[in-house]
């Protein structure tokens, strides 16, 4: 089952450790998909993967929280609605 998980990197200021970032967590097996918020300091990872790996390897970053952990919204619920109106 794939879940949503999204970080705060308080250390993420900048192109460079965003990158660092992304290359990070695109090593860790099963994820599907990463989002950085540069503004926001916040990295959206989703996918079928282990949360506790990505915290370990973000940390060598800096300081990092986690904002939230949970499934991943499916899209399929959304078009079943549109085809009913």
């Amino acid at each position: 089952m794939a879940q949503k998980v999204v970080l705060k990197i308080l250390t993420m200021n900048d192109e460079k450790t965003k990158q660092k970032a992304i290359e990070a967590v695109a090593d860790i097996y099963g994820v599907d998909s990463i989002a950085a918020d540069l503004k926001g300091q916040k990295l959206t990872i989703v996918g079928d993967m282990d949360t506790i790996a990505i915290a370990k390897k973000l940390k060598k970053l800096g300081k990092i929280d986690i904002v939230t952990v949970g499934p991943a919204k499916e899209e399929k619920k959304e078009e079943k609605k549109d085809a009913k109106k």
